[in-house]
Formats: C-alpha cells, sequence, structure tokens
C-alpha cells in the first residue's frame, strides 16, 4: 500500500477503524521514525487507541489523545498536540476521525491546513454487518454525512467487513461485493480490505491488497 504522510480513518460506530489506525500506525513504524496516532473521536466510541497504548509506545508510535479519553466524559475537548499533525512535516500520521458526522466534526479544525498541503488519503471504513451500514447506499449516506461535517471529501474505501472473532473466510469474500458496489456509487477505489490475522493466510491471493489485522485488546 502506498500511505501519504497522512492518513484519516472515518466511518460509523461499530466499522472498526481505531483497530485499522492502531495496526496502520504499527506497520508505518517499522519503515518511518516519526510516526503519530490522534484519536479526534470525542464521542465517546466502543474503542479507543489509547487501549494500545503500550503497544503503541513500544513501537515508538506518539500517541495524542484527549484527556478524557476511556472515561464517562462527553466533552470536546482535544489537544493543543492535535495541531502537530499539520505543522510537522516530517511527521507520518494516522488520525482515528470518529464515529458519524458527530465526530468528525472534531477534525474541522485543521482541515484547511491538511487540504493545503494536499498529501493525504481520507479512507472511509465500512462493514456490511453493521446494522446501519449493511447495505451499499446506506454507507454512502454515512460518507456524504462525514464529508459534510468534516469538509474534506473521501478518497478511498476500506472494507473491513466482519464479525469480530467469530469472522470466517467466507463472510469477508462475500462482503467484496458489497465494498465493490459503493466503490461504483462513489467512484472511490477499495483502498485494502482487512482482515484479521488468522484469515490472512486463507485469503491471501483471493483477495487484492489483503491487510491483516491483530484485534484491538479493549482495556477495561
Amino acid at each position: 500500500m502506498n500511505h501519504k504522510r497522512i492518513t484519516l480513518l472515518c466511518g460509523h460506530y461499530g466499522s472498526g477503524k481505531t483497530n485499522i489506525a492502531v495496526n496502520l500506525a504499527l506497520m508505518l513504524s517499522r519503515t518511518n521514525d516519526n510516526v503519530a496516532i490522534a484519536d479526534l473521536d470525542i464521542v465517546n466510541p466502543y474503542f479507543r487507541t489509547k487501549d494500545s497504548a503500550e503497544e503503541l509506545k513500544a513501537a515508538g508510535v506518539r500517541l495524542i489523545v484527549s484527556e478524557y479519553a476511556s472515561t464517562n466524559l462527553d466533552i470536546p475537548a482535544l489537544p493543543a498536540e492535535m495541531y502537530s499533525l499539520t505543522d510537522d512535516k516530517s511527521m507520518t500520521a494516522v488520525i482515528d476521525v470518529g464515529g458519524d458526522d458527530r465526530g468528525a466534526l472534531a477534525l474541522g479544525r485543521i482541515v484547511p491546513a491538511i487540504i493545503e498541503e494536499n498529501n493525504y488519503e481520507m479512507l472511509l471504513v465500512v462493514n456490511k454487518f453493521r446494522p446501519l451500514t449493511k447495505d451499499a447506499a446506506s454507507a454512502v449516506e454515512v460518507m456524504k454525512e462525514i464529508e459534510t461535517a468534516s469538509g474534506i471529501k473521501f478518497t478511498g474505501i476500506v472494507n473491513n467487513s466482519n464479525l469480530g472473532e467469530e469472522t470466517t473466510a467466507a463472510d469477508v469474500l462475500g462482503s467484496l461485493s458489497y465494498a465493490e458496489e459503493i466503490s461504483d456509487i462513489t467512484g472511490l477505489t477499495v483502498a485494502f480490505t482487512s482482515v484479521k490475522n488468522s484469515l490472512y493466510g486463507e485469503l491471501k491471493g483471493k483477495i487484492d491488497n489483503l491487510f491483516p489485522l491483530t484485534l484491538q485488546r479493549k482495556i477495561k
């Protein structure tokens, strides 16, 4: 996969974008010295990048996250460090934008600088097994809401259709037409399909641009 300096990951709740963000940042850290992952999700998501803080630190990945992450507070407070994502051009950044259009609002503060630099990709993470994005039309509706709220257009799609630990190879293969339909409607290419590590060997060679994932552990 070819990567821009900034990769933004957006999608509806339960799409799995945070898990992808963590895995992507860890992968990038193997070939880049200055990697950061930013969690701009301020609307109490199911998973947080902060849950992987130890793994990220061990890999030398800088974590930028609200002080309210992993708490029950729903306060729109974002760290001043967020501006380093656009100010520090030597940084390779992965940004977990947040769930649906409400989460995308937080991104608006740095969107002008991101667009001006024009070294980014904005990826829509979709999961056909989530009730609010179970068909292409619903996923496209969510996409348009996020674009309106954030002020930035998507450049690609990530097919992350899964049922968590219960996901089978057949589930992933059966989701390809769903992702392609979204691609046909929007004109955006499917950047990659992500699968849990245990399925990678079975699906390698059957799916283009396959990205293996280590499933994020939720800290209680």
